[in-house]
């Protein structure tokens, strides 16, 4: 607040002002050049821009027990109507003053509701507030209170080591989890991989013995176009050895040579006709 008591003046677009003649309110004074009568009259000037105004550090004690220190900023400005400019003379002493010692009555009673974790959480909560009980009362004096944030919030250290103890522990909790996550997707891979190799032989082996018992079927017919008695049958074994060496059994019978083949374990049978007509039974 400034006064004015020269006959002419000058008020800055940011101010605003009262006149007083002899003591009593007489006019509101709006930004520019004005004049007055030295001793009859007075201007009282408001700066209506907003001011930062610093909530210093306290002690608070929240609901579970806990002192903590916390600070804040708020900002706040005279309103720029006439009624308003007259509160802040004349409702209030020291506006700037009241504000501050209101911000941190009601900053100590916000916190006292709320446990530890909560306040570490809640800056905006409390911030939001504050805010509107400091309006609340801050119209009676001509005031509005744009905005509060919280600044600080400090623990004791015996608290912060053992919230950073649980906070370490949880990241190490975290890593191992994701360790043990890939390690299993890893091991899922490598599975598919092994699945899918067996499928691949499986498939290489099933082609193999087709192809095969297709050699047989051919030779069977070969021989029994091209060649006769014992030549027959003993072409029909010489070309079945050579097409089935491992893990194949043969047998011929009166029946002919008719392969079956079986895959895996169980063996791989071919039937024919011996020349004297009797069955046989090999196995290579």
């Amino acid at each position: 607040m400034r006064t004015v008591r020269f006959p002419v003046y000058t008020l800055r677009p940011y101010e605003r002002g009262i006149q007083e003649t002899l003591g009593k309110y007489s006019r509101f004074v709006m930004p520019g050049l004005g004049f007055q009568i030295p001793f009859v009259h007075i201007i009282r000037v408001r700066d209506v821009r907003e001011h930062t105004m610093d909530i210093e550090p306290q002690p608070v004690i929240t609901k579970d027990n806990v002192e903590i220190t916390v600070d804040g900023v708020m900002w706040v400005r005279p309103t720029g109507d006439e009624e308003s400019i007259k509160r802040t003379f004349y409702n209030i002493d020291n506006w700037k003053r009241a504000v501050i010692q209101l911000a941190m009555t009601n900053l100590r009673q916000e916190f006292g509701e709320l446990s530890l974790d909560e306040s570490l959480v809640a800056r905006e909560k409390i911030a939001n507030n504050l805010q509107r009980i400091l309006n609340n009362f801050a119209v009676e004096w001509g005031l509005t209170v744009s905005k509060v944030e919280i600044r600080l919030i400090d623990p004791p250290d015996d608290i912060k080591q053992a919230m950073h103890k649980q906070k370490t522990a949880e990241q190490e909790r975290r890593s191992m989890k994701l360790l043990a996550t890939g390690d299993f997707e890893a091991a899922e891979q490598q599975k598919l991989a092994i699945i899918q190799r067996a499928e691949g032989e499986r498939e290489a082996v099933i082609q193999v013995a087709q192809g095969k018992a297709e050699a047989i079927r051919l030779v069977n017919e070969a021989a029994e176009k091209y060649f006769v008695g014992n030549a027959q049958a003993l072409k029909q074994l010489e070309m079945i050895e050579n097409a089935l060496r491992d893990n194949t059994k043969v047998v011929i019978t009166e029946h002919g040579i008719s392969p079956t083949l079986l895959l895996g374990s169980l063996p791989i049978s071919v039937v024919g006709e011996k020349p004297n007509g009797r069955e046989i039974s090999r196995q290579t």
